[in-house]
């Protein structure tokens, strides 16, 4: 049976807010003034007011927590490709943000 209610409340340790923070303005500086990403743009950029207003729980909406993980979900699978087929120096940089972005991921936005 389908959950009829669903809760957007997160609570984020200071570390995982600092790196949604450098997450959402690294995506609204990748998509600039696009009209293509308008969408994008307004979420993250809602979630980024969210975030700064420094209260212990995250309260998203559905479209924001949809877009949020949708791209944190892309970021992990373009990070798990990058040290697949990179040596050893460069897989070892990028290891601690892919664990960090999977913690993430596995603890607020999967399921």
């Amino acid at each position: 049976m389908k959950k009829l209610f669903t809760n957007y409340n997160f609570e984020f340790n200071k570390n995982e807010k600092k790196l949604i923070t450098s997450f959402c303005k690294q995506a609204m500086k990748q998509m600039g003034n696009d009209n293509q990403y308008f969408g994008e743009t307004k979420a993250f950029n809602s979630i980024l007011e969210k975030l700064n207003e420094n209260s212990e729980i995250v309260k998203l909406t559905k479209d924001e927590k949809i877009r949020l993980t949708n791209n944190i979900k892309q970021n992990i699978d373009y990070l798990k490709k990058q040290m697949d087929k990179s040596w050893f120096l460069k897989k070892w940089m990028m290891k601690s943000l892919y664990n960090q972005y999977a913690d993430i991921y596995e603890n607020h936005f999967k399921g």
